[in-house]
């Protein structure tokens, strides 16, 4: 008999959805800008949350549960939109 202590709060994409979210939404608070709306924010936040996964992973950072996963999602996000306003000359 296999016993496992998983404990799952939501399935994975809601999970992602919810973390996209609150990513987009810092991001938009930290860089002072007129944000994306909610589906902007959110997409801004899934976008963020693989960027700054693969940027964690680079640089060797390990991340672990909610706070680590909107850690990376956050900085993905920032980098993704500092680097739109730079191509788009916006402010």
């Amino acid at each position: 008999m296999h016993s496992s202590m998983h404990v799952y709060i939501f399935p994975g994409w809601v999970y992602w959805i919810f973390v996209g979210l609150i990513a987009g939404w810092l991001t938009g608070e930290l860089m002072r800008g007129k944000g994306f709306g909610c589906l902007g924010n959110i997409v801004m936040g899934l976008i963020g949350a693989v960027i700054g996964g693969w940027i964690f992973s680079r640089l060797g950072i390990v991340t672990y549960g909610f706070i680590g996963s909107l850690a990376a999602a956050t900085v993905g996000a920032v980098l993704l939109v500092g680097v739109a306003r730079l191509f788009s000359g916006g402010d």
